[in-house]
């Protein structure tokens, strides 16, 4: 039971927001490419495909990130307590368990065409450098966007096997719309990250990390309005778009940059921000 919970804090399986955060992604890309398609079987079996895809390389990502991070992570009052940087397991341990997830995620890959397939193994690149961002740029939370939204165009390609132009909008929207919520979760730890020299948006920005958001927000919201202007309308579709623009507006409103609970209030409203686009998708 211990090491099941230590495995269970490992990967972050309790806290769904992580795995919710890059299943939504795809979730949009399969639900646009099924107003296409129009194969319910193949739309929900890959759904549940993507989905456990989600959970296996969130839990993978979370187990490199604190290897790489365990000597910063004790130095962060948020984080010290991750089994890694607690002493809790060992360093080559958690690496079996990235291995185990990984072959996992690796066997879920292979049941979609060979484009999708390419992709996937390309997105580990960016997956696994992630960790790395923080220390050379103040704009990890944008390479994040990078590698959490890539599964919008997997989604894309799985069902339809080519790219298009509207699938790449939706992708550049969902990195600023990344960009916005990271900058805002960033935001808790400003003041440990600045001591240990790690790099954010959130400390780029924090004189004016409001204007900031706000602005990553207004692009998402231009670019998600500009590829499904053609259905706006008194609709259901209309409906849950208007939801998704709202909860976004909502996070601006509550967040303040001093107060450690309202930013991480702010930040999981994205899980239903991504579930209200995800059902005006799927009335489109």
């Amino acid at each position: 039971m211990k090491h099941f919970k230590i495995f269970i804090n490992l990967t972050r399986i309790n806290k769904p927001i992580g795995f919710m955060l890059l299943f939504w992604p795809c979730s949009w890309g399969l639900s646009y490419a099924y107003s296409f398609n129009q194969n319910l079987n193949t739309f929900i079996y890959y759904l549940i495909l993507f989905f456990l895809g989600s959970v296996l390389m969130r839990s993978a990502g979370c187990i490199v990130n604190d290897i790489v991070d365990k000597d910063l992570d004790r130095r962060v009052k948020r984080t010290r307590q991750r089994p890694i940087a607690a002493g809790k397991i060992s360093v080559k341990k958690s690496f079996l368990y990235v291995i185990f997830l990984c072959a996992l995620a690796f066997l879920i890959l292979i049941q979609f065409n060979l484009l999708t397939i390419i992709l996937g193994l390309g997105s580990m690149v960016l997956a696994f450098s992630y960790p790395f961002m923080k220390r050379i740029t103040f704009w990890p939370q944008l390479f994040l966007g990078l590698t959490f939204n890539w599964g919008i165009i997997m989604a894309w390609t799985a069902i339809n096997n080519n790219i298009s132009y509207e699938i790449i909008v939706i992708y550049v929207s969902a990195i600023f719309w990344t960009l916005g919520y990271d900058t805002i979760y960033g935001a808790q730890d400003m003041v440990d990250d600045e001591v240990i020299g790690i790099k954010s948006t959130a400390i780029k920005f924090k004189k004016q990390i409001k204007l900031f958001v706000s602005i990553c927000y207004i692009i998402t919201s231009i670019l998600i309005f500009f590829v499904f202007i053609e259905k706006l309308s008194v609709n259901f579709f209309s409906l849950f778009l208007i939801m998704f623009y709202m909860s976004l507006i909502y996070q601006l409103k509550i967040f303040k940059k001093e107060n450690d609970s309202s930013c991480l209030r702010a930040f999981r409203i994205n899980n239903l921000s991504g579930f209200f686009l995800f059902v005006s998708i799927m009335f489109f």
